[in-house]
């Protein structure tokens, strides 16, 4: 299939479009690279030995997407463009509603214009809110404590809405938990700017020495060592999620369809700064700090209609994930360059 990509060349948005490729599909990616480097873009071809499509666009504005879609004959579109810092929505909403909920109005407008009929879509754990038990399931749900986590359940439901209205839809609802790990070449990897909002790309660069040590948020939690849990998925596992998620689009009559991608294994902050410090050789200093807002004990996955329907398992383990961060940090200790 010929496969429009949007934020084709971030974290998530890279690997997937590598391993589209490697699955003989023909790749174009769409980014306005406002969260992303266009040096992404040559490490792909490289990768990949092919010379992948991009267009340098801005999905909400609705005349350059309908543009696009006009000249690009797509048979299916992955959709990862969007903000997803979630401090950064608590300070910026207005920002994280305009963009997320308005690059995917235009897209699906420009979908429905131009007879693009299936669509997989990048959502998130965050949509069960903080009360959620655990494993996570399916059928739990939706809320959010933070614009970021607003947007996703806010997208999912004009997902929803659209499929009613028009049957012949068919999506794909792929909620992540926690993303981690790199490409084994070490060429592609997680570079988020500024400061980290998440445990592994913070780890990664106090082991390459960016910064300085790990504030530690919480030591009192309901959990084995009193550290917060998360399920950490490989990034080569979560993008493999995607391949198979499309692939379901050709086969099923459901118009929506919802999957959690994720591992069911929880793993502590203390476990994954112990992992990474083995892998990587190095040591975390680590310095206690106050719960943050909003933060809970526990949060994973039931990855069981995944498996059932999707035929879907995430393989790879913690030493995988930490190992392979390691080896793109270390390659790329500013992350990528700027050309």
């Amino acid at each position: 299939m010929r496969i429009l990509v949007t934020g084709g060349s971030g974290y998530i948005g890279s690997h997937t479009t590598l391993q589209l490729v490697a699955s003989g599909h023909e790749v174009v990616i769409a980014d306005n690279f406002s969260r992303s480097k266009p040096s992404v873009i040559g490490r792909l071809d490289s990768l990949s030995g092919a010379s992948i499509e991009h267009h340098v666009i801005d999905l909400t504005d609705r005349e350059e997407t309908d543009r696009l879609f006009a000249q690009g004959a797509f048979d299916a579109v992955i959709h990862f463009a969007g903000l997803k810092a979630v401090g950064e929505s608590v300070a910026l909403p207005l920002e994280y509603y305009s963009n997320n909920l308005g690059s995917t109005l235009s897209l699906l407008t420009a979908m429905r214009a131009n007879g693009v009929k299936k669509l997989v879509f990048s959502s998130s754990a965050t949509v069960y809110g903080e009360h959620a038990p655990v494993p996570m399931q399916e059928g739990f749900p939706t809320s959010a404590n933070n614009p970021y986590g607003w947007t996703k359940v806010m997208q999912e439901q004009i997902l929803r809405d659209v499929a009613a209205a028009h049957p012949e839809m068919r999506i794909a609802l792929l909620r992540y938990f926690n993303p981690v790990g790199a490409h084994q070449s070490g060429m592609i990897g997680e570079d988020p700017q500024g400061v980290p909002n998440n445990l592994m790309p913070l780890l990664a660069q106090i082991a390459v020495g960016r910064r300085d040590l790990l504030r530690l948020y919480g030591k009192d939690y309901n959990t084995p060592d009193g550290t917060a849990r998360r399920d950490y998925l490989h990034v080569e596992d979560l993008a493999a999620g995607h391949i198979a998620a499309l692939d379901r689009l050709e086969k099923t009559e459901e118009s929506v369809s919802t999957w959690n991608l994720g591992t069911g294994t929880p793993t502590s902050v203390l476990e994954m700064v112990s992992a990474f410090a083995e892998a990587s050789g190095r040591e975390i200093p680590i310095v206690d700090a106050p719960r943050r807002p909003g933060d809970i004990a526990d949060s994973y996955a039931d990855p069981a209609k995944a498996q059932a329907e999707l035929g879907w398992v995430a393989s790879r383990t913690i030493h995988d994930m930490c190992t392979d961060t390691w080896r793109w940090q270390s390659q790329n200790p500013d992350g990528f360059p700027d050309a």
